[in-house]
């Protein structure tokens, strides 16, 4: 009875080795196939560590003044040229005013020195004439004297007629003389008013410009996104007052985000700038962004001081930078429909998270592709 019991214990045993056995011979069996079919995509795949990066804006006011609205709230999206902020613009719609005052007086300024120069012009055509006229006379009178003095000698004038005419020819020459004063007298006028309308125009130039700047101040009391982002921080206040360069709140480029990340040295070397890049994000861990690679370090990182062998070469490290796709998706005023993506995971189709959503410092993986084998199906993207 006792040999039977220990032959039963002693089956039992080697059936329980045999099984044993062949459970682990399936698990080498499958850990084995599992390897040959991840081996050809990890081998035509360069992988790298990394974070989102986005451009920070400060936004500051180029005037001092007080804050009377703030027309955004933090975690807000907005739009390039959206209002984010504005500023009491009082004190330089007056300033504005009486520049404006000013300009009107420097017109008008213009149009008489205008009126002027026409006058002068008037003057110095009849001096031309008075001259001409005085010219006349003289010659008349010199024709005169000259007839008086050859008749006095044959007695055909008296001595009087000749003193008549000789006062007559001075006196046109001394007429002559005074036409040609008033007309020198009413070119230099003329030549005066000329100044004067430069002058005058000169300054509605000056009160224009000074018109013009006052209302690029009031202009730059409303403050508007240069691009759209993400308010990140809101500094200044309805109410308070503000110095000039003070900044007023923190915008983030939602349109310009980069993934940088680290790549060893003999993949770095293969990448090519605009060479496609795949997403994984840890926030968005079932799905793939579109990237493309738009900066590669020259100088590599985490190198050793003494570089000697092949395992110290092996740890330098460059920086890579990949410019997220636009297409993902922008704010609500413009969105567009973002690609549908695979789920690495077996899941249904969903769709990439927007701009928006990213948010700078969220870490993920970036994939690149070796050579010019396909993406495999768990990093492809489907439309």
């Amino acid at each position: 009875m006792q040999d039977e019991k220990t032959l039963r214990s002693g089956r039992r045993g080697r059936r329980a080795a045999w099984l044993l056995l062949a459970l682990l011979l399936l698990g080498a069996a499958l850990a084995g196939i599992w390897a040959l079919r991840r081996a050809p995509v990890d081998a035509a795949l360069a992988r790298g560590n990394g974070r989102l990066e986005a451009v920070q804006i400060d936004i500051a006011s180029r005037l001092g003044g007080r804050v009377v609205q703030l027309a955004v709230d933090e975690g807000e999206q907005v739009r390039a040229g959206q209002i984010l902020l504005r500023l009491d613009p009082a004190p330089w719609r007056a300033q504005w005013r009486e520049a404006a005052a000013q300009l009107q007086r420097s017109r008008d300024a213009v149009h008489t020195a205008d009126a002027q120069l026409r006058l002068r012009g008037h003057d110095r055509a009849v001096a031309r004439a008075v001259l001409a006229q005085r010219e006349a006379e003289r010659v008349a009178a010199a024709q005169r004297l000259a007839r008086s003095r050859a008749l006095l000698a044959a007695g055909g004038v008296s001595a009087q007629q000749l003193d008549d005419d000789r006062a007559r020819a001075a006196s046109a020459d001394g007429a002559r003389d005074a036409a040609r004063a008033q007309l020198a007298a009413a070119g230099a006028a003329l030549d005066a008013a000329r100044a004067q309308r430069v002058e005058a125009q000169a300054a509605a130039a000056a009160a224009a410009a000074t018109v013009q700047r006052l209302q690029l101040d009031i202009d730059d009391c409303t403050i508007r996104a240069a691009s759209s982002g993400r308010v990140e921080y809101v500094i200044a206040r309805p109410g308070e007052v503000i110095a000039a360069g003070a900044p007023l709140l923190g915008l983030v480029d939602v349109s310009h985000i980069d993934f940088v990340f680290f790549l060893p040295e003999q993949d770095a070397g293969r990448i090519a700038l605009h060479a496609p890049v795949r997403l994984r994000l840890d926030a968005f861990p079932q799905r793939v962004l579109p990237a493309r690679v738009t900066y590669v370090s020259s100088v590599a990182q985490f190198t050793p001081k003494t570089v000697e062998t092949e395992t110290e070469r092996q740890k330098m490290m460059f920086r890579v930078k990949a410019r997220l796709d636009p297409d993902l998706g922008a704010l609500p005023s413009n969105r567009r429909a973002a690609p549908r993506l695979l789920d690495p995971r077996g899941g249904r189709a969903g769709r990439s998270p927007d701009l928006g959503a990213l948010k700078s410092g969220m870490p993920g993986v970036a994939y690149l592709r070796r050579d010019a084998t396909p993406w495999p199906a768990w990093l492809r993207l489907t439309h």
